[in-house]
């Protein structure tokens, strides 16, 4: 029998504009918005000022030198009688261009040389790796200067050599991002399928550049401005009498005792375009407040499927570790909320172990970080209660949970290898934690490690303690992490498919290894899986999830013998068991 795992509902992505969807984004950040504001009013301003200043920026009246904001000047007049406002919205236009220069430089060198060298590596990486090297190494300020000795004071010139030093931190940053997406399974999956390079490049490796490239033409056009201000105030921007905001700031300073409110508009100008530029940046990169890869694509509308209820628990604990109710986790807020758990209730006694179960999707894994406080932004509980030792901990703040986790609820990961950091030992992995929750000295806390590893079958404690994860098999280093998860004695143990990633022998010895110390300790542990077989080994009862709902709740012996819902009889039988050949069983 297949199992059939099509949706009930179907659901549709929708594509908007890119300019809609930019503004969406936008839109929900106001200190962003205030800076597209004032970035646009400054631009239009600038590219407009030979129709708005009143002024010649040139024009020198020495009968009205130094003085402050007034109806005929209105942000006042420098040393020689000219209009502030007017050289500021000249000026404005060689350092808006000039910033515009060197962050489109940069860009163009940058970026496919970095998607280059990430995505093919061999002596494409290399040559883009030295070429970045050699960049880095040259001394910016320096290279600006031969560049003004040779060139003379020409803004063109220098920012297109400033563009070409910054090229070298895309290069960098382009290349991280396209490593880190190269080996993807999806990555993977579009090659077998026959799809191009060039259509790989462009629909997988560079919607998860975008982001941080984003960012990084933020900081480029906030540092351009500074360096263009820096070299205008060392007299290497465009020549004097022409307007340039560097060259402004220099004559403020020469007159910071007579007239110090001169050093505020362009000072402020300037602080305020480059604030404005990150402010942007940043939101652009945030897109929807996800903070997920950045994408255009509208989040699928939820699913709605009435599930039928679910059978009633069959000897519900008056001793309950855990009791979930009416739990609903919801990612994002107002129109664009999802529901992945939806009005999902059970209860964990003490000494039992309950599988959540259901297919990849299911609701199982999010309702497991729900109860540990660690759903991933913007996933948050929407309602609903988790009751552990008797305290609502839905309500808890990051600080309280922080008090529980380890202590109270520890969690075991399936990607052991992900969970223990290869840049420190075991012993000092093990030590902390039991440092922390049992308030142990640096030498009983060694004691202590040697212990648990004992207590989760290792047998040369002492070697493994001065191991690094790297040098530990898949088997051992899960015993580590459930060593590491037990430090705190906790009531309450998650493991989220802890034997997935191991085979079949290993598998049988991590459960064997769990069952024991649940025997010994009396801890409660929920066991997340999509292996029926798993739990029919370890469970006393199981919750089954379909699309963030719980369909059938029972003990394990009911479920198997008499399943009630069309989905558990599905998993069931697509679950691999004993079958009849030639009359014996194989």
């Amino acid at each position: 029998m297949a199992l059939d795992l099509t949706p009930t509902t179907t659901t549709r992505l929708a594509v908007p504009g890119r300019a809609s969807a930019l503004l969406r984004q936008m839109r929900r950040n106001a200190l962003a918005v205030a800076g597209a504001v004032w970035l646009a009013v400054l631009v239009i301003a600038c590219v407009a000022a030979p129709w708005l200043a009143s002024y010649d920026p040139l024009t020198q009246d020495l009968t009205a030198v130094l003085q402050l904001p007034s109806p005929a000047h209105l942000l006042g007049t420098d040393g020689l009688g000219r209009d502030v406002l007017a050289r500021l919205l000249f000026g404005g236009q060689d350092a808006l261009l000039g910033a515009v220069e060197v962050v489109v430089i940069a860009a163009a060198i940058g970026l496919p040389l970095g998607v280059l060298a990430g995505f093919n590596g061999g002596w494409l990486d290399a040559v883009a790796n030295r070429f970045s090297d050699l960049l880095f190494s040259l001394p910016a300020i320096v290279v600006l200067l031969a560049v003004a000795a040779v060139f003379g004071s020409s803004t063109l010139v220098s920012m297109a050599a400033l563009g070409v030093l910054l090229s070298a931190a895309y290069i960098r940053l382009v290349r991280a991002s396209t490593l880190a997406v190269r080996n993807e399974l999806y990555v993977d999956a579009a090659r077998v399928s026959g799809i191009s390079r060039t259509r790989i490049v462009f629909g997988h490796v560079l919607p998860n550049v975008v982001g941080p490239l984003i960012v990084q033409s933020s900081l480029t056009l906030g540092v351009a401005l500074l360096i263009q201000g820096g070299l205008g105030f060392l007299g290497l921007g465009p020549k004097p009498p022409a307007p340039n905001w560097g060259g402004m700031i220099a004559d403020a300073s020469a007159y910071l005792y007579q007239q110090a409110w001169l050093m505020v508009p362009t000072g402020l100008v300037l602080v305020l375009t480059i604030l404005s530029v990150n402010l942007i940046g940043d939101a652009l990169r945030d897109g929807d407040g996800r903070r997920q890869r950045y994408s255009l694509l509208l989040r699928a509308p939820a699913t709605a499927s009435a599930a039928p209820a679910a059978r009633a628990e069959s000897t519900p604990s008056t001793d309950a570790v855990l009791a979930v109710r009416d739990l609903h986790v919801t990612f994002g807020h107002g129109a664009d909320a999802t529901s992945v758990v939806r009005g999902i209730d059970f209860t964990v006694a003490r000494g039992e172990t309950v599988g959540l179960v259901g297919e990849s999707g299911s609701g199982k894994t999010m309702t497991a970080l729900a109860i540990l406080g660690l759903l991933p932004y913007p996933g948050h509980v929407s309602d609903g209660e988790i009751v552990f030792c008797g305290e609502n901990i839905a309500a808890y703040t990051e600080r309280q949970l922080a008090g529980i986790r380890g202590k109270k609820v520890a969690m075991i990961s399936q990607e052991p290898m992900l969970a223990l950091d290869p840049s420190f030992s075991i012993l000092t992995q093990l030590r902390a934690p039991l440092r922390r929750h049992r308030g142990l000295s640096r030498a009983e806390s060694a004691r202590a490690a040697e212990e648990l590893l004992r207590q989760v079958g290792i047998p040369q404690p002492d070697r493994v303690l001065r191991s690094f994860p790297h040098q530990l098999s898949g088997g051992m280093a899960q015993r580590v992490a459930i060593a590491i998860a037990l430090a705190g004695e906790p009531d309450l143990l998650i493991a989220d498919e802890p034997t997935t990633a191991l085979d079949v022998t290993v598998q049988a010895g991590i459960l064997d290894l769990l069952r024991s110390l649940q025997d010994r300790t009396g801890m409660a542990v929920i066991f997340v899986t999509h292996d029926l077989g798993v739990v029919a080994d370890i469970c006393s009862r199981a919750v089954v999830m379909q699309q963030g709902r719980i369909v059938e709740s029972a003990s394990v012996t009911d479920l198997f013998s008499n399943p009630q819902h069309p989905y558990t009889r599905q998993l069931i039988a697509a679950t691999p068991s004993l079958v009849e050949l030639g009359g014996e069983y194989v």
